[in-house]
């Protein structure tokens, strides 16, 4: 090893879901929107001033901001927009996990959090999910550092009703609560609703999921001033333009777009719902998800076997080489078209396989 790599950090990295390339495919491996954005986000793209493309963006994304505050009822001071909700945590975990006290997330969760907690040098412990995949609140009520955790839970899909969200929240009124809110347009009611009575509570959403605009990479939090303000801080601190302005006008076209959003919602959790009829008649079972995904297991037919059938007809969906989930398969809602596609070779490979 040379000296200069002696230096360098070690981490183990998060790794993405397959982008694969090409047409002639049925991709359900990376939980995006299978529905185009919404049409007033494409007028304002066409209508976009290239020469203004020279100019540096609005370092406090205003528009955006202001265009979040207005659906959600919040003042802009509330509001904190990053490229991409893992922009948003990174930096959330970098600003308030600093007591040296272990930060608490599940054993089975967004596998971003252990690479954040170890890039960042914050300890954490990671309770583990019960026999059915559900968080225990009572393991969030000791002393720690922080706690985060999706709602709904990811790659599980389970959502957690909110007053059991408010249980942890009553337990740790003295460290940063984070909610990652990724799936919960798919689900029931957001915690946005508790951000009154718990100035900890830290609220992040993303625009990749339910408002199709996962190339642009945007992410708010949403939280007490005193909060967002730490995050504003930490942000200025390194770059203040992290939002470029395309993503920044575009988003806010999305946002001021409120019937576009809710129909491709709806039509997505009927998509959903179809699919859990036909999973469990073909004999797969999985958590009751809230999420744009189901988490599949087959008692006849080994899920990685599954995962490289799909994968050589072109259908991709997501499978997790690891402890409790190796025999499971994350399996993205698409179009209606996309899973009959999809069910036209499960009722085949399953026949044979099961």
């Amino acid at each position: 090893m040379r000296p200069w790599e002696k230096a360098i950090r070690r981490v183990t990295p998060y790794v993405p879901g397959e982008q694969p390339k090409g047409g002639d495919l049925v991709k359900l491996n990376t939980n995006e929107n299978p529905y185009p954005p919404s049409p007033a986000v494409l007028a304002c793209l066409r209508d976009m001033d290239g020469g203004s493309l020279r100019k540096y963006p609005d370092p406090a994304s205003s528009g955006l901001t202001e265009a979040l505050g207005a659906r959600y009822g919040l003042g802009a001071e509330q509001i904190f927009v990053g490229v991409g909700s893992d922009d948003v945590l990174a930096l959330s975990f970098l600003t308030f996990f600093n007591s040296g006290q272990p930060v608490l997330f599940p054993d089975i969760t967004y596998s971003f959090y252990k690479v954040w907690a170890e890039l960042f040098g914050v300890p954490y412990e990671t309770p583990p999910l019960d026999e059915n995949f559900r968080i225990r609140t009572e393991d969030y009520a000791g002393q720690n550092g922080g706690v985060i955790f999706p709602n709904p839970n990811a790659p599980t899909g389970i959502y957690m009703p909110l007053d059991q969200v408010e249980e942890i929240l009553s337990a740790n009124r003295d460290s940063v609560v984070i909610v990652d809110e990724a799936y919960i347009d798919f689900a029931g009611p957001s915690a946005v609703g508790l951000l009154e009575r718990y100035e900890n509570l830290l609220v992040v959403q993303t625009f990749s999921k339910s408002r199709s605009l996962a190339g642009l990479r945007i992410g708010f939090a949403m939280g007490h001033p005193r909060l967002i303000r730490a995050l504003n801080d930490v942000k200025y601190s390194f770059n203040s333009y992290t939002m470029n302005m395309p993503s920044q006008l575009l988003g806010a076209a999305s946002v001021g777009d409120e019937a576009y959003f809710q129909e491709t919602v709806r039509r997505i959790r009927d998509t959903r719902e179809k699919a859990k009829l036909r999973f469990r008649g073909l004999g797969f079972s999985f958590p009751d998800s809230q999420a744009n995904f189901l988490f599949v297991t087959h008692p006849g037919v080994q899920a990685r076997v599954l995962f490289e059938a799909l994968k050589r007809e072109r259908i991709y969906v997501r499978y997790f080489d690891a402890p409790r989930l190796d025999n499971f398969l994350r399996i993205t809602i698409g179009t209606e078209q996309e899973m009959e596609k999809l069910f036209a070779f499960l009722e085949d490979f399953v026949k044979k396989e099961g």
